[in-house]
This record gives C-alpha cells, sequence and structure tokens, in this order.
C-alpha cells in the first residue's frame, strides 16, 4: 500500500499498520519496526514508510489526478478489511473468504495472542476510539502546537484502539474447480460444478485433498502433493464434483477447530463471503462441517466494502452504527446434520489427510 500511497500523493511514504505487519520488520505488540528484525535483515529504518493507523491522515491525492483533491483516511490489508466489511469488529468473530484460496480469520481483541495451533497472529486493525470527541474545527491530526496556538482544546483524546486477529490461509478453494475445469475438462464453466455436484447425494468414499501446492493451515506442508482416493468403478464425476466441494469445507474446518483452540470465545457463527460463498451446496456442507450456522450477505464482495466503511466513518459520512446497518443478510446456513453423520464424513477426510502427510 506505501507504493499506492506515494503515488496517488505524489510522494507521501506511509503505510497502515496492517500491511506494515506482513513486513516481517514490524513488531505487532509494540506496534514499531522492530530493530532486531531490521539489524538482521540488515535494513535501515530511514528507508521505510511512516506507520499509520488504519484510519490515519495518508494525505491527498495529487492535484490534477481527479476534478479535486481527496483525503485518503482509510487503508486496509485485504483480509482485514474483509473483517472488518463483514461486521465482525467484536470479540470471537469471524469470517471466511472462499476465492482461489480460504482466509479464515478472527477478531481476538485488544490483546496480542500468539497462537499455540499453526496460525497466523495478525493486527485486524488500528482506529481511534469510536468515543473519542474533537471539537468543531479540530481533527485528530492536528498538531499539537497548532492545537495550542489556537486555543482550542480536545473533549476527549483520539485514542488510538488496536483490534488482533488469528488468521488461518488455505490454500486452495475456488482453485481446486479451476483445475477441475481447465486441465481435467469436468464442466466448462466454474458455476456448473454445483448442479454436476447434486446429482448424487453423497461423494461415497471418495475424497480429494487438494495439496497441488502443498497445504496450509494448520499443517504448513509444502513438499507433499494432492490425492484422489476412495473410488471404485461405480465413481462418477458427480462423486469426484461432491468431494472436491467438500474438500474445502473439511479444510476450513481444520483452521476453524485450530481457532477455537487458541480463542477462548466459542465460535457462535461463521460470516462467509468471495465467489465461492455463492455455492450453495458448499455453504450448507460448511455449516454441517462446523455446526454452527454459515451467514451470507447480499454482498459477498466485502474487502473493497470494509476500506469504504472505514473511510466513511472516519471522515464524518458514517457513524458506528454504519457497520451493522451496511451488512444483510442473504441467507442463513443452518447445520442440518447429526453428530454421527458429520463424524463419519470427519473420520474420512482425516484418514485421507494422514495418508497424505506420511
Amino acid at each position: 500500500d506505501s507504493w499506492l500511497m506515494f503515488k496517488l500523493t505524489g510522494g507521501e511514504h506511509v503505510i497502515d499498520v496492517t500491511n506494515a505487519s506482513r513486513t516481517l520488520m514490524y513488531d505487532i505488540n509494540k506496534l514499531q519496526w522492530s530493530d532486531d528484525l531490521l539489524n538482521k535483515f540488515d535494513l535501515c529504518k530511514q528507508m521505510l514508510p511512516k506507520v499509520l493507523p488504519s484510519d490515519g491522515d495518508f494525505g491527498k491525492t495529487k492535484k490534477g489526478l481527479f476534478a479535486k483533491q481527496i483525503p485518503i483516511q482509510a487503508v486496509l490489508g485485504d483480509q482485514q478489511a474483509a473483517l472488518f466489511g463483514q461486521g465482525c469488529v467484536s470479540t470471537g468473530m469471524a469470517k471466511n473468504t472462499y476465492g482461489t484460496g480460504c482466509f479464515m480469520l478472527m477478531n481476538i481483541g485488544s490483546e496480542v495472542q500468539l497462537s499455540q495451533h499453526q496460525l497466523l497472529s495478525t493486527v485486524g486493525w488500528q482506529r481511534r476510539s469510536p468515543n473519542a470527541q474533537l471539537i468543531a474545527g479540530v481533527s485528530e491530526h492536528t498538531s499539537l502546537s497548532k492545537l495550542v496556538k489556537s486555543g482550542q482544546r480536545m473533549l476527549t483524546p483520539a485514542k488510538r484502539e488496536v483490534t488482533y486477529a488469528l488468521e488461518g490461509s488455505v490454500f486452495m478453494a475456488g482453485a481446486i474447480v479451476q483445475w477441475l475445469r481447465d486441465n481435467i475438462g469436468l464442466f466448462n464453466k466454474s458455476q456448473d460444478i454445483e448442479d454436476l455436484a447434486k446429482e448424487v447425494d453423497s461423494s461415497e468414499q471418495v475424497v480429494l485433498v487438494p495439496a497441488f501446492t502443498g497445504l496450509g493451515a494448520p499443517y504448513w506442508r509444502s513438499d507433499i502433493t494432492a490425492s484422489l482416493s476412495g473410488m471404485t468403478r461405480g465413481s462418477t464425476k458427480a462423486h469426484i464434483a461432491r468431494a472436491a466441494l467438500e474438500s474445502i469445507a473439511f479444510q476450513t474446518y481444520d483452521v476453524l477447530t485450530a481457532m477455537q483452540k487458541d480463542s477462548p470465545s466459542p465460535l457462535t457463527e461463521l460470516r462467509v463471503d468471495g465467489g465461492a460463498a455463492n455455492n450453495d451446496l458448499l455453504m450448507q456442507f460448511q455449516a454441517d462441517m462446523l455446526g454452527v450456522p454459515v451467514l451470507r450477505p447480499k454482498d459477498t464482495e466485502v474487502t473493497a466494502k470494509g476500506a469504504a466503511l472505514l473511510a466513511g466513518i472516519t471522515s464524518g459520512l458514517y457513524d458506528e452504527s454504519a457497520i451493522d446497518d451496511s451488512w444483510d443478510l442473504d441467507k442463513c446456513f443452518e447445520p442440518t446434520m447429526s453428530a454421527d453423520e458429520r463424524e463419519q464424513h470427519l473420520h474420512k477426510w482425516h484418514q485421507a489427510i494422514g495418508k497424505t502427510l506420511q
């Protein structure tokens, strides 16, 4: 984002805290560039952009770029923006983005927590307190010297509040569907997979472990390859299609299980977005595997929405209520599968995973 800010503003060298946290040079505990890490990488701190909160003052667009200069008032990493856009602003709330891969983030509150179960700990966002009150004509970015000269004062300091998250990344989700379409020729269009999978009531014993580029969280094994097992002469294209969709839900289950071990807050629902979230068969199976409702909003492209929403709140265009008000439910997928049947599915999956990991 620092390159984008530099180009948009015509020279501002700034970065937001969520993107800074992904550089391997930022201390997410102290919220500053890490001297130890910079020394290890032999880098000079003066080279690096200034780190700002997610709703910081990133400058204005340079003259001539648009009809008028526009202040840039929100910057977030893509998955953090999706978490915010999904309204997951309370501890314990989680979202899963179903794109080429899957990216699940859970809000864990204001205290950083290092995962003990192979997940990533990250900054969700840093923003001013919603309780901060500024008098007219004074912004949170007004310098102290200017404030003193004006003779005015802040009613309540604009304290910066940090929200942390746990993250689990799945390498292959929508990419599995692309592989079946382009490499195997199982169907012509990606959306055809749902109708094909519905031709059978079950994948039977067919299991796809989509380790085409290894496995992500919580396994982190780049040295293994994909496997398709459990086929008989009665197996059809429909069984393979259904097994492919199930593999996405199984991987998400593994990530969420790790998150639940790390987080003291039990998950009561999962909010979903991304292209594959529009697949009803997948979402229902996901709810059945997790045992909690899966909530799909009407707008499943929430990443851009999250950044826009934060910018709107920062600029005063919206108030805090917009976070909830802008989230509209499209469909709630309630778990319908019995516990015994769910365990049978998971046993089949983990057996296949175990063989792949050997």
